[in-house]
């Protein structure tokens, strides 16, 4: 694993900073009210990302000069009676200034994050938020907690339907969502939780496993039942077998006329390694690198850790990809490739549905848009069809 490049969290258009982060894992509690406060640039780029209402406090110079309180505290005022909390992200420049904001009254409805960008990338931030709301696990809540749901991420919503249908499906109910719940949940949280993004996992309870991948999926569902009497893991074990043999069935198929791809990924650590395995375990895909925004941890090999759009230009260039996974930044370093969206920003297209990328309508999903877009780039350069 090759080391990060230094670079301004702020200033990286690849991967969202700490502040950002933050306001995402908040956003996602539908009662709790998102207060940016900094300038229109601190605002607008979050809001631009989370698909969310936030507030901002917009921070003019003569604000930063003479002291920011009492326009946040005009902010708060404003929406105070529409939510059950307020929570307050701090930016660069009120915390740089040294403005202590811990104490704005209103008892504990006010939440005070500081995690201004320069901290560090979107999972420092998200954390902190976590920190921040504190949950609180309640050990007679049944089933589980649902882990790694970010607002940040495209995928959330469809992998918080999956995750919520596979354990219904093994009779598991589900208790907090972190994070696209309401707030009042993360005060009874289960004693176990499950994670659809293991790069945001929340910490809260024992985790039992990731459902991000169809052999993990079952490892999961194994230790559910071990820990949480009636859990049938049975039902997601059967449909996870059908979902491999799909997709072995339609790989099959592809490379009965085309070679197996050469692969660029680049993204969160998590979704690019499990994209990895997949794209190599059925398609036999030659994976030219891994380009990991985040820190994919210890003991992992092949994966570079890096934010630089200059470092990822030149490894395109190198390896001449026949599929690139990753980010609309990706994709215009290599027009030529097939494209596979997994990681904003992903721009110039409509997405409507809620589509997954952990859980069975996870792994069927991103391999039914890979084959495509093989085939169809296939198409475009003239050669044969699939049947």
């Amino acid at each position: 694993m090759m080391p990060e490049e230094q670079h301004n969290p702020c200033e990286n258009p690849l991967w969202p900073c700490a502040m950002t982060g933050a306001a995402a894992c908040l956003a996602g509690f539908e009662d709790v009210a998102v207060v940016v406060h900094g300038s229109s640039g601190c605002y607008f780029y979050p809001a631009s990302l989370i698909g969310a209402p936030i507030y901002g406090t917009f921070l003019l110079e003569n604000e930063v000069i003479f002291g920011t309180e009492s326009r946040l505290r005009e902010v708060i005022a404003e929406i105070d009676d529409r939510y059950s909390r307020i929570a307050v992200v701090n930016t660069c420049v009120p915390a740089i200034i040294g403005e202590d904001m811990s104490d704005l009254g209103h008892g504990d409805r006010v939440l005070f994050i500081d995690s201004p960008g320069f901290l560090g990338y979107l999972e420092t931030g998200y954390r902190a938020a976590l920190e921040a709301i504190s949950p609180e696990v309640d050990p007679a809540a049944p089933g589980v907690n649902i882990g790694g749901i970010s607002l940040l991420d495209p995928f959330c919503r469809g992998n918080a339907i999956e995750a919520r249908r596979l354990l219904n499906l093994a009779g598991v109910p589900v208790q907090t969502t972190f994070c696209l719940d309401r707030y009042a949940a993360t005060r009874r949280a289960a004693p176990f939780t499950v994670e659809t993004n293991p790069d945001l996992a929340p910490g809260v309870g024992t985790t039992c496993g990731s459902l991000l991948g169809l052999d993990l999926l079952g490892e999961t569902f194994e230790r559910l039942g071990a820990a949480i009497d009636g859990v049938d893991a049975r039902p997601v074990a059967e449909e996870a077998a059908w979902a491999d043999a799909r997709i072995r069935k339609g790989c099959d198929k592809y490379l009965r006329r085309f070679d197996p791809p050469v692969v660029a990924i680049a993204g969160g650590a998590a979704y690019a390694e499990y994209a990895a395995d997949l794209l190599d375990r059925y398609l036999g895909a030659d994976i030219a690198f891994i380009a990991a925004r985040n820190d994919p941890g210890p003991g992992k090999t092949g994966i570079t850790h890096t934010t630089d759009l200059a470092l990822i230009r030149e490894m395109i260039m190198d390896a001449e990809p026949d599929l690139i996974l990753g980010s609309s930044y990706e994709q215009a370093l290599a027009p030529d490739a097939a494209f596979v969206g997994l990681t904003p920003p992903l721009r110039n297209r409509v997405t409507l549905s809620s589509p997954a990328v952990a859980g069975v309508e996870g792994a069927l999903r991103l391999m039914e848009v890979v084959l495509n877009a093989c085939i169809d780039r296939h198409r475009r350069r003239g050669s044969s069809a699939v049947d």
